[in-house]
C-alpha cells in the first residue's frame, strides 16, 4: 500500500520544486564564468591581388610585449620552444609576430628593450641589407601606448625608456609617406612582415602569404591600415603564431618575438 500524501504537503513539495528550478535557470554555469578572449585578432585580407594576414593589437585588450629568451639567457628561436616554456597562469596569446633583425645567435643588431631592461643600444651605422635602408625605425611603447618612429625622430623625442622596444629596418611609411627609396611596383619579391600604429593607438601586425614588394606593402599600412608610420620587421623569416588558427610557422630560426597577450580582466564580454 503506498502512503498517502497530504494536500499541503504536496502543495509544499511542488513549491520547493518550482524554486529549485527557478534557482537552477539563474545560476550561471561553469562555462559562462570562463574567459571569453573576445573577437579572433587575426584575419586574411587580399590587397592588390596579394593575400595578408593581418592582426591587430587593441589598447585597453590587449598587452605588447617583446621577448627573446629564458631564464638560461638562450634566445628561443621560436615560437614552439617559448611557448613550452610559459607558465600556466600565463595570459592567453592572441598572436606573436618576429620582431625585429638579429644576428646568427638570434641577437638583436638594434635598439631593444624588453620589460623595461635595454639589451641593445640605438644603432645608427650605416651598412647594407634592408636593416640600413635609412631611414629605419623603432615600435615601442609604455603600457597602452605605442608608437612606429623613425630612428632620428626617436632619438630626438623620446627620452624616457619604454617598456618595450625594438629597432628594424626600412620604415615603410612615414609622415603618411612611403619610404622615398621605394618602387612603386618594384621587381624584388619577397614575404614580408611589418607594424604600424594608426591614429586611434591600435597596432596593425601584418605579413603576406605571398611574395609582395616593398612598394605595394608599404601602401597597404599607408592606404588600407592607415597607419603615418610603419616599420618593416623582417622578410625571409617571417612568421606567425596565431592561436585560434591553429597556425605556429616554424620554417626557421627566429630572433626577438613580439607577443601579443589578452588580459582576462580587460576583454570586453
Amino acid at each position: 500500500m503506498r502512503p498517502r500524501i497530504s494536500r499541503r504537503s504536496l502543495l509544499a513539495v511542488l513549491s520547493f520544486t518550482a524554486l529549485a528550478a527557478c534557482h537552477q535557470a539563474t545560476e550561471p554555469d561553469a562555462d559562462s564564468t570562463a574567459f571569453d578572449p573576445g573577437p579572433p585578432a587575426c584575419g586574411p585580407v587580399v590587397f592588390e591581388d596579394v593575400p595578408l594576414t593581418e592582426c591587430i593589437a587593441v589598447p585597453g585588450r590587449d598587452h605588447i610585449r617583446l621577448v627573446l629568451s629564458g631564464e638560461d639567457g638562450k634566445p628561443y628561436r621560436s615560437f614552439r620552444a617559448f611557448a613550452d616554456d610559459r607558465p600556466g597562469d600565463a595570459a592567453p596569446v592572441a598572436f606573436a609576430m618576429n620582431a625585429g633583425m638579429f644576428n646568427d645567435e638570434g641577437e638583436p643588431i638594434g635598439y631593444y628593450v624588453a620589460d623595461g631592461k635595454r639589451l641593445t643600444v640605438l644603432n645608427r651605422n650605416n651598412g647594407p641589407g634592408n636593416f640600413h635602408l635609412k631611414p629605419n625605425g623603432v615600435f615601442f611603447g609604455s603600457g597602452d601606448s605605442w608608437q612606429v618612429l623613425d630612428t632620428d625622430t626617436f632619438a630626438k623625442e623620446v627620452t624616457d625608456r619604454p617598456d618595450f622596444a625594438t629597432q628594424s629596418g626600412p620604415m615603410l611609411v612615414i609622415d603618411g609617406e612611403s619610404h622615398p627609396g621605394f618602387d612603386p611596383d618594384g621587381t624584388s619579391l619577397k614575404m614580408r612582415n611589418g607594424v604600424g600604429v594608426d591614429e586611434t593607438g591600435r597596432a596593425h601586425f601584418v605579413i603576406s602569404e605571398a611574395p609582395v614588394s616593398f612598394g605595394r606593402f608599404a601602401r597597404y599600412f599607408r592606404d588600407v591600415a592607415r597607419t603615418p608610420n610603419a616599420l618593416f620587421l623582417d622578410g625571409s623569416v617571417s612568421s606567425l603564431w596565431d592561436p585560434v588558427h591553429e597556425r605556429m610557422d616554424s620554417r626557421v630560426p627566429l630572433g626577438p618575438l613580439v607577443v601579443v597577450e589578452r588580459d582576462p580582466r580587460r576583454v570586453q564580454k
